[in-house]
């Protein structure tokens, strides 16, 4: 690839457009071509004002949906190949660990969203042409192999990574005064586009390095919450195999945990998008709160915190879908939008904003039918024990709602089910009720509205497999 200063001028860099990941080609999807469709179809209707509204086609055969898995899966297959490249450390026990439950099978949902929201939308944010560059040109920042290259001197950084060169500081001498190294030259950006930008799908569809590195990065963040949780639950379980406590202990876990974090915000830095930082960096503040409200639920008391309400009412559902949106919702919803940003969406542009509510509506249904699992499935088909919530002192969807009908059920929720035989009668009353049904219900209204939203994107592969999720998420049994 040419490099973009020649005998010291710095001029725009034109290279070829070989570096942004493609899947299989298809029609361009646009916006404005789409309006013309819709009115002429429809002449008598007046033309809406607000274009990214005007999405709708005239009537065609249906085509079959696409798989959202397997639209990406050579991408889910080499991130999580790479992914572990970001893992080594100087100590081989906190390498094994930090691995360890990315070696377990798992639904890398987290992931999936931010490679399909980035396929969807990548094009239509008026800042893509200079994502798209940023992708192609050599020293603009955005190609695989940059995103691998440290910003600080490595001998200042200390982070040793068997995986990826590095040269440290020897710790055998005192650390001498190093000359700063020249400042880095970027090449010039091309010239702008015309003022005109009219919203149009990247066809084939596209991935930038930036949008597959987060898609690595916030599926680090959720396997460093997992570490955590499963020290805090005392689980067992995990993916089908003993969990991380279990088999390394609490004290390795906490700090595998940490040093996932601790690489994540590394890697996140090299993105160069402000924004994306801030996003990503609530998301770890929010998980520490929603486990936070959790604790207060389970142990209010011993902490000196308000719990839960002694009366069924509209605050205790409050506190709980607070706690599952911070808990696992607001990863996938920043995640996803975090990918928008990347393909070049500005502020005032619709895009983000539809990645949010669509991550924020589909993470509380995943999480509100993952809780009726908890009392439908067993350990072999969760992957993890069955009941844990009860066991825990956790009253869920199907338990709140439980309540209402059994108002038996408010005693033993309020001392945490911790008296023998509490477990047992919850379970029977929560099976007696109406509970899981109506939680059933509630997910799937949170996963229409996810469906929803998207009604706002134009049409594309990657959009007919958003929607295909939000019906998965709410039928699946494990």
């Amino acid at each position: 690839m040419r490099r973009c200063a020649v005998a010291g001028v710095r001029r725009p860099c034109q290279p070829p457009p070989v570096s942004v990941t493609r899947t299989r080609a298809h029609r361009n999807y646009s916006v404005h071509v789409q309006q013309k469709k819709a009115a002429s179809a429809q002449p008598q209707v007046p033309i809406v004002n607000e274009p990214f509204f005007a999405t709708s086609t005239a009537p065609k055969a249906p085509s079959p949906r696409p798989d959202p898995h397997a639209l990406v899966a050579p991408q889910l297959k080499e991130l999580r190949e790479t992914l572990l490249n970001l893992l080594g450390s100087s100590h081989p026990s906190l390498t094994e660990i930090a691995k360890y439950y990315f070696l377990h099978p798992s639904k890398q949902l987290r992931p999936l969203l931010v490679l399909l929201f980035s396929q969807a939308t990548n094009g239509l944010g008026s800042g893509w042409y200079l994502k798209k560059w940023a992708a192609e040109c050599e020293g603009a920042g955005g190609r695989a192999e940059e995103l691998d290259r440290p910003l600080t001197r490595a001998d200042v950084l200390n982070d040793w990574n068997p995986s990826m060169p590095d040269h440290t500081a020897s710790f055998q001498t005192s650390f001498t005064l190093r000359p700063p190294r020249p400042p880095h030259e970027p090449p010039l950006p091309p010239p702008f586009p015309p003022a005109l930008h009219v919203p149009t799908v990247e066809a084939p569809l596209a991935l930038l390095p930036t949008q597959v590195r987060l898609a690595q990065i916030v599926e680090m963040i959720h396997v460093a919450s997992l570490l955590h949780d499963d020290v805090i639950d005392k689980s067992p379980l995990r993916r089908g195999a003993a969990s991380a406590p279990m088999a390394f202990g609490n004290k390795l876990s906490v700090l595998a945990g940490d040093f996932l974090l601790g690489r994540t915000s590394a890697a996140l830095s090299r993105l160069g998008e402000s924004e994306v930082v801030e996003l990503i960096a609530s998301v770890i503040a929010n998980l520490v709160e929603g486990e936070i409200l959790q604790l207060k639920a389970m142990h209010g008391e011993e902490l000196g915190l308000s719990g839960l309400s002694p009366t069924v009412g509209q605050e205790n559902w409050n506190i709980y879908l607070q706690k599952t949106y911070l808990k696992t919702a607001s990863l996938m919803a920043k995640g996803a939008r975090a990918a928008v940003v990347l393909g070049g969406c500005k502020e005032g542009e619709v895009w983000k904003e539809v990645a949010y509510a669509y991550g924020r509506n589909l993470g509380i249904a995943f999480q509100l039918v993952d809780d009726i699992l908890d009392y439908e499935a067993g350990d072999a088909t969760l992957g993890k024990p069955g009941g844990a919530d009860l066991q825990l002192g956790l009253a869920t969807g199907p338990a709140l709602f439980a309540w209402e009908e059994h108002p038996e059920l408010g005693p033993l929720i309020q001392r945490k089910f911790e008296q023998p035989g509490d477990v047992e009668l919850a379970r029977d009353l929560v099976r007696r009720s109406s509970g899981v049904e109506r939680t059933r219900d509630l997910a799937r209204a949170h996963a229409d509205k996810a469906r929803e939203v998207l009604a706002v994107l134009p049409d594309s592969d990657a959009k007919a497999a958003l929607e295909v999720l939000t019906e998965r998420v709410v039928k699946r049994t494990s």
